[in-house]
Formats: C-alpha cells, sequence, structure tokens
C-alpha cells in the first residue's frame, strides 16, 4: 500500500466498494449523525484552545480576509454553472452555495494527513471553517433566487448561523477558548484522542453515500465530473495562495487551501432544501458528494500541500 494514502482513506474506499458491490452495510443515521457532531465538537475545541493562545487584534484581519473569500467563491462559480453548465438559476446557485461552503469530512482528513506527517499548522485555521460555511451559504441562496422583497433574511439567517454544523463549531470553539489548552487535558484521552477512529467510521458512511450518488453524476453527464474536479483545484489554489498572503505556515496554507476546495454535502443540503426547494438535490450531491468528496481525500489534500509548499517555496515532508 502506498505510504501517502492515509488509514482513514481506506475506511472511505470500503465504503465505495461495498456500496457498488451493493452490500448491505451500513453505519445508522442516528450514529453517522452523532459522529458528524462529534468531528464538529472536537475541531472546535482544538481551533478555541489555539485561540486562547493568540492575541485577537492580529486575528480580526485574517478572519476578515477569509470571510470575503467565502463571499467569492459561490460568485466565482456561479457563472460557470450558468454559463458553460447550462443550468437554471436555482441549480446554479444551489451548486454555487455546496461549492462555497466546506466539507468538515475534508478537513478532518486533512488534519490528519498533516498529522501523521508531523506536519505542524496553526491549529486555529478550523476557526475558517465555519467562517467560510455562513457566507457562502447566503451567496448562494441569493443567487439562486435573485435579491427581492420575498426573500426571507432574518429567517435564513437564522437558519444558517443557528445550524447544528455552526452552532457545534462555534459553540466547541467557545468551550475550548474558555478552558484552553490546560483545560483540555482532562479530554484528551476520552475525546480528542477518539478523533481518527470516529473519523474513519463516519468516512465508512460517507463512502457509502458516494456510491449511491454515481447513478444521479451518470444522468446528468459529464460536466459535473469535470466541475468537481476542476473547481476544487482552483478554489484551492485561491485559498493557498490567500493563507501564504495571510502568513500562515505550509501547513496552515494547506489546510486554508482544504477548506477552499471542499464542497459541503451536510449543511448546504439542509441549507438549499429550507431556502431554494425548486433546485434539483440530487444534482448538488452528486457533483459535491459523488466527485468532489472522494477526489479530495484521495488525491486532493497531496495536491494542496504540494501547492502551498511551492508558493512558500520550501519542502514540508
Amino acid at each position: 500500500m502506498p505510504s501517502s494514502v492515509d488509514v482513514v482513506v481506506l475506511f472511505f474506499l470500503l465504503g465505495v466498494t461495498a456500496g457498488l458491490l451493493r452490500s448491505n452495510l451500513r453505519v445508522p443515521p442516528p450514529v453517522y449523525e452523532f459522529l458528524g457532531m462529534f468531528l464538529l465538537v472536537a475541531i472546535g475545541l482544538k481551533a478555541g484552545a489555539e485561540l486562547a493562545r493568540q492575541p485577537l487584534g492580529p486575528m480580526l484581519p485574517k478572519m476578515g480576509a477569509v470571510l470575503l473569500l467565502g463571499l467569492a467563491l459561490p460568485l466565482v462559480s456561479y457563472p460557470v454553472l450558468r454559463r458553460l453548465g447550462g443550468l437554471g438559476r436555482a441549480d446554479a446557485g444551489s451548486l454555487a452555495a455546496h461549492y462555497g461552503s466546506t466539507s468538515v469530512g475534508t478537513y478532518a482528513v486533512a488534519v490528519s494527513y498533516l498529522t501523521a506527517r508531523q506536519i505542524e499548522f496553526e491549529s486555529y485555521v478550523s476557526v475558517f471553517l465555519g467562517l467560510l460555511e455562513a457566507p457562502a451559504l447566503v451567496v448562494g441562496v441569493a443567487l439562486a433566487r435573485g435579491l427581492g422583497r420575498e426573500t426571507a433574511w432574518a429567517r435564513l439567517a437564522h437558519e444558517v448561523m443557528l445550524g447544528k454544523a455552526i452552532v457545534l463549531l462555534f459553540g466547541g470553539m467557545l468551550i475550548g477558548w474558555g478552558a484552553g489548552p490546560e483545560g483540555l487535558k482532562s479530554l484528551e484521552g476520552s475525546m480528542l484522542g477518539l478523533f481518527r477512529g470516529a473519523l474513519a467510521f463516519f468516512l465508512l458512511e460517507t463512502g457509502l453515500q458516494c456510491a449511491a450518488q454515481l447513478d444521479g453524476l451518470r444522468r446528468h453527464g459529464l460536466f459535473l465530473a469535470a466541475f468537481g474536479t476542476l473547481m476544487p483545484l482552483s478554489a484551492g489554489a485561491l485559498g493557498c495562495a490567500v493563507g501564504a498572503w495571510l502568513g500562515l505556515s505550509p501547513g496552515g496554507t494547506a489546510l486554508l487551501g482544504v477548506l477552499s476546495a471542499s464542497a459541503s454535502y451536510i449543511a448546504a443540503p439542509a441549507a438549499m432544501a429550507f431556502s431554494v426547494p425548486e433546485a434539483n438535490r440530487t444534482l448538488a450531491l452528486a457533483a459535491s458528494l459523488g466527485v468532489t468528496f472522494p477526489f479530495n481525500v484521495t488525491l486532493g489534500v497531496p495536491l494542496y500541500l504540494q501547492m502551498a509548499t511551492w508558493i512558500h517555496g520550501v519542502r514540508v515532508w
């Protein structure tokens, strides 16, 4: 087995293979949901503990730049989906929201990949996960529906900002920030130490779901396959460039590239079902879960790390 393949990715490949072979293997939905919640809280705790070490002043410009990145990504992808993909406004806006938003599973794989290779990175990069998520969802809805009096912005903001992904991530971050590194030591074995095991089972079920989306991908042609590969590469390069500009380490730069390249398959589908019910959800999931997620966790993460090291002019592994 090639050493570049992280063991947790093998669980994802097992899930894809089992799904394609029509195995009856399933992770119960409540367990899968719990694993996703566990990963969000664990990532938030680590980010909060790292934030406790950082002075707030220098962080604010970085957070502002990432918010702007979250606004830009769906704006870049929308015209491509409309003009080259020939998609309607609703479907193009929905897909733009998915690709502007982030994937906690992809980010967790990237963290695992860097940790296994002892590549250092700023733990507070986890904060950027939420900062990319919220503006992308709002912009995606605006693109899909158009700006008008009928847009229920207050309700949309409530759904986005108080969705469970944002609450768990930022809630964990606040707890980690309040407790600090010393306060989290009691959780190192019972919670934080279980991160990779939880990620493995999360990816197993994600692989099964990915296999189920391949039929939808075949129905919608080659465009989604091309977009689901080329958009992450372009967004990942942009994220790496922004990370280097913000002064992140090569590892942190790679993680921002991963976040920019990832596509949501949890938060965005829920938000779009509420705000843009006329959009084709199978279309978005076929691209984000059927193409982009497997591409990122198998080939993308090493590529974004290579981009980061090239930009920094160093070699870290």
